[in-house]
């Protein structure tokens, strides 16, 4: 990791610190999106830490769907992201790097659409992670699944420096507007 992504996490988690604490509230699923939930889709979502983006308003709207809803379930730092199905109102275990995630009996599943979270995007889709690589690595792994960033709008920076691993999204959704491919 650069010096330079390590700064620009530590400003962007402090401004969607201090963004989340007057906002707040989850993300509303635009209607583009909603037109794309339907039974069989099968949508990984995430509890967010600490001030991520809450994408509980798309998840439910997916599951009031029919929309398989699946969590994100890891083992350490550098584990493989593995999606476990999940239902709302069913427990979650705490896992590392302070994620809630379903218990693995839950029954696993490889998403078709991705809801993402991220610590800043650009205009051409690049988003920043945290720095772990977990989803860099499902994108490899799921090359065909729908890439979608849930942020705060204040997240979006001019331009972000990308590595040859990175992948773009298709889209990103703020609690007031959505950039990029967000319908079939």
């Amino acid at each position: 990791m650069t010096d330079d992504k390590r700064t620009l996490r530590a400003r962007m988690r402090s401004l969607r610190d201090e963004f989340a604490m007057t906002i707040g509230g989850a993300i509303e699923p635009p209607p583009a999106l909603l037109a794309r939930l339907a039974p069989g889709v099968i949508l990984s979502s995430y509890i967010p830490v600490g001030s991520e983006a809450d994408p509980s308003g798309v998840a439910f709207a997916a599951h009031e769907r029919g929309v398989t809803i699946v969590l994100p379930h890891v083992e350490s730092r550098d584990s493989q992201v593995r999606f476990f199905r999940w239902e709302p109102g069913q427990p979650l275990a705490d896992g590392p790097l302070g994620l809630r995630q379903p218990l693995p009996d839950a029954g696993e599943y490889d998403p078709d659409i991705v809801l993402t979270p991220l610590l800043a995007f650009d205009a051409e889709l690049n988003r920043l992670g945290q720095g772990a690589g977990h989803y860099d690595r499902v994108f490899a792994r799921l090359p065909d699944a729908w890439r979608i960033g849930i942020a705060w709008s204040v997240q979006q920076v001019d331009r972000l420096a990308t590595d040859s691993w990175d992948v773009p999204l298709h889209g990103v959704i703020t609690e007031s507007d959505l950039w990029g491919e967000v319908s079939a």
